[in-house]
């Protein structure tokens, strides 16, 4: 089942940009989150990440946008994108499946360039993003790694084995699929490691650096302003990261 595939691409386009997200229904997105915030701050916050992530999408151009999801989250997300990003059910359950449905439905005739990346990331530079496209140029791969171990973003020109629900989302899931695409024999560059956002700390960090910049994510900014201004101050410190 998909939405939105009717929409008008930028013509002659060979990238396409797919964000992997989930519809905000509580308890069910960010769940490291809930262990310093409440379940209902956690959606409030994981709307906030996913609307200023699809601007950014869109801030790149001549790109298609898309989102993917799983199947039963694909008429919410769908009236929360807009009619301009096209909205994908992936095939299978997990994050593993969702990556591997990007790849064959995008990438299936090898003549596209396709990224995904995170719906929580309104942080990254859209230079980030054009940077891995123009990998793709001359690698098989593109990967931008996390600093704990996992990645943010992958993107191929053609679908690969590449993805296993083992180790996803763990501290190994960038050596895993470093491992498979050596395996394949498929070249790999990287774009500049970023943070996700997980933990508390994430967000203090995400907070100081929108504090300075809050046009780059408004909606996320002024969420995270709001919160730093009800917790104490021990606690939002920029020393505490």
């Amino acid at each position: 089942m998909e939405s939105n595939e009717g929409i008008l691409h930028p013509p002659g386009s060979d990238r396409t940009l797919v964000i992997m997200a989930k519809a905000p229904r509580p308890g069910l997105v960010k769940t490291r989150l809930t262990r310093s915030l409440s379940v209902e701050a956690v959606t409030e916050l994981y709307c906030c990440l996913l609307d200023d992530t699809i601007a950014l999408a869109h801030s790149l151009s001549g790109a298609k946008v898309a989102i993917m999801c799983p199947a039963s989250d694909i008429d919410q997300l769908a009236q929360l994108a807009g009619s301009e990003t096209a909205v994908v059910a992936q095939h299978g359950e997990g994050l593993a499946a969702g990556l591997t449905s990007v790849f064959a439905h995008f990438a299936a005739a090898g003549r596209q360039r396709v990224v995904a990346f995170n719906s929580d990331s309104p942080h990254l530079p859209v230079s980030v993003l054009e940077h891995a496209f123009e990998i793709l140029i001359a690698h098989d791969i593109v990967v931008g790694p996390t600093h704990d171990g996992g990645y943010y973003l992958v993107g191929a020109k053609a679908s690969h084995a590449l993805f296993r629900g083992d180790g996803m989302g763990t501290t190994s899931a960038l050596d895993a699929l470093l491992a498979r695409a050596q395996k394949l024999q498929l070249s790999v560059g990287f774009t500049d490691s970023f943070y996700d956002i997980d933990v508390e700390g994430d967000l203090t960090r995400l907070a100081e650096e929108l504090r300075l910049a809050p046009a780059r994510a408004p909606q996320t900014a002024a969420w995270l302003k709001q919160w730093q201004q009800l917790i104490p101050r021990s606690r939002s410190a920029p020393g505490d990261l």
